[in-house]
């Protein structure tokens, strides 16, 4: 049969930073800290294209990734990314003229939380894993990430305190109390991506992360709220007003603290969103670092 993709294209020159598949999703196992997870990742594969190749052979990128993933679910993987860099590294294999191959993979994931009274909830988060494989002259190297993406509640200080004079000049009163109290506020949903690099050698749970995240937030949010957890959600979320920019930035302390072994070259990435309650729009908030950077 004639292979149309290695043909020259009929507009020569342009070569193509990526070119794949998307949304393929797959079954995977991944044993960590000692439990196996059964995750259902979306998964885009994708490789780079020189000018003179006028198509990339596409099968191929399935066949690499049917081959590992069923691998894995014999023989589960230690994380997610690692099994984004296998697939990678196959992709170089199969793909001989590519020399740049990425994996992105995006899964639910659950985990137990108690809310505020100890009501148990099983909550939904998402994993997010990638890997970029570089062919040099000499070897294959590969970079990995790994992330997470939750949602959680802020309170918004600036109206907290707005609404706190309105009530003081409207009632006349303005003693020591007033300014401990918290006031109410306008509440947004917050959603927030942490990713960080993960190089070889090194391990980064991605439960860490998690925890970074949902502790940065005014508040945790939970499936299950009985009425005290209700309000007592509310109450400690109104006791700890943030913008989104505070988010970002509590995030990123947290990072330099927690992992305080990881190189300086380590690339971190920390997105916040609050779906805003008194807006159309949105608010949002980003940094994109190294360690090094931020250390500094």
């Amino acid at each position: 049969m004639p292979d149309i993709h290695n043909k020259s294209p009929s507009i020569a020159g342009f070569r193509l930073t990526r070119v794949g598949i998307t949304n393929l999703k797959k079954q995977v196992k991944v044993v960590r800290s000692g439990r196996q997870i059964t995750l259902m990742p979306v998964i885009d594969i994708s490789v780079n294209l020189p000018s003179t190749q006028k198509g990339a052979h596409m099968s191929r990128n399935l066949e690499v990734t049917n081959e590992i993933v069923e691998e894995s679910i014999k023989n589960p993987v230690d994380s997610l990314e690692e099994l984004c860099e296998e697939i990678s590294k196959g992709l170089l294999d199969k793909h001989e003229y590519a020399n740049f191959a990425e994996v992105k993979m995006r899964s639910e994931y659950f985990l137990e939380r108690k809310s505020p009274r100890g009501t148990d909830s099983l909550e939904n988060y998402i994993l997010i894993a990638r890997a970029m494989s570089s062919r040099t002259d000499k070897n294959i190297e590969t970079r990995k990430q790994i992330g997470v993406e939750a949602i959680g509640m802020t309170a918004c200080p600036c109206a907290m305190e707005t609404v706190r004079e309105l009530i003081k000049n409207e009632n006349g009163i303005d003693t020591p109390e007033m300014n401990k109290i918290p006031f109410i506020s306008h509440n947004q949903r917050n959603r927030t991506s942490l990713i960080i690099e993960v190089p070889e050698k090194y391990q980064v749970e991605a439960d860490d992360l998690i925890e970074i995240v949902e502790s940065s937030f005014s508040s945790p949010t939970y499936e299950l709220l009985k009425r005290q957890d209700e309000g007592e959600l509310v109450l400690n979320a109104h006791k700890n007003p943030k913008f989104v920019e505070d988010v970002v930035r509590d995030i990123l302390a947290k990072i330099i603290e927690k992992y305080q072994d990881l190189p300086d070259d380590v690339q971190v990435s920390v997105l916040s969103e609050s779906l805003e309650s008194i807006h159309k729009h949105n608010a949002f908030a980003e940094r994109v670092t190294s360690l090094g950077e931020l250390r500094k």
